[in-house]
């Protein structure tokens, strides 16, 4: 049986890149679907996508992780269906998406992500976000730093080392609430750029960008594993209304508050 504090508060850099195989083995599921020339979609009854891929990459993920870390709770926006009694009772716990972005799958346009993370204690600690179409995976755990591998190239993530004058604020290609609009127009000059998936708080990670207003809704597995990315490189992500840390598990409902992710560095 694994003990899962010593998993929580001693990480390792063994453990995240076991996290890395795990979604490179879900990648290849959701890939083997994705080369097919017809892809099924249903709608789950919040009316959202789903299709075999996300299905095949969640059962890939649970099992591996039962396997490699025995003893730690999931839950999946595959498998959600957990009483909050029973829930709340988590210290620690992997929350993952296991096609991040079903959306931007159906399209084929390549931005859609696996996630894994781990939540210990409301934090989002380590995670990995694996988009297979780009054949580029980002990882990180909060006390070991950031990373981004394309093949078997790793390169630390430490955001943009010069602040940019101009703002390079990234969005969602499927949702741009009027309250992203109304926070664009009050930052003044910025360049956008459309992003899907859990790809936009990567780009801030490796200092592609510096800010992502999401002020639309969320659910806490769309977050979790990028969030772990851009805080291990040094960035932040805060509730818009209160400026707190966005953190996890800690009331019945999965939704998030809307939030600003801000790259490592970013002062303004």
């Amino acid at each position: 049986m694994t003990d899962i504090t010593t998993i929580a508060l001693h990480f390792s850099k063994a453990d995240l890149l076991r996290l890395v195989n795990i979604a490179h083995a879900a990648g290849d599921a959701i890939m083997a679907i994705y080369a097919q020339e017809h892809i099924a979609v249903t709608q789950k009854s919040d009316e959202s996508p789903v299709t075999a891929a996300d299905l095949a990459a969640h059962r890939v993920i649970v099992s591996q992780l039962a396997e490699q870390f025995a003893g730690i709770a999931v839950m999946s926006e595959e498998a959600a269906d957990i009483a909050w009694d029973e829930r709340e009772q988590w210290q620690t716990y992997w929350l993952i998406d296991p096609l991040d972005g079903t959306k931007e799958f159906i399209k084929r346009n390549g931005e859609f992500t696996v996630n894994i993370a781990l939540i210990h204690q409301g934090e989002a600690i380590a995670g990995v976000v694996y988009a297979p179409v780009l054949n580029t995976t980002y990882y990180g755990a909060r006390h070991l730093g950031a990373w981004r591998q394309d093949g078997q190239q790793e390169q630390l993530l430490q955001g943009c080392k010069i602040p940019r004058q101009v703002p390079i604020v990234v969005g969602s290609r499927s949702h741009l609430s009027p309250d992203v609009a109304d926070y664009l127009n009050n930052i003044g000059q910025h360049e956008m750029l459309s992003v899907g998936s859990s790809l936009k708080f990567c780009m801030l990670a490796e200092g592609k960008a510096d800010l992502y207003p999401r002020l639309g809704p969320t659910s806490e597995w769309d977050t979790a594993a990028a969030q772990a990315v851009l805080e291990s490189a040094g960035g932040k992500v805060v509730c818009y209304d209160s400026g707190l840390p966005l953190t996890y598990n800690q009331k019945p409902d999965i939704l998030n508050p809307y939030f600003i992710a801000t790259a490592p560095g970013w002062a303004k």
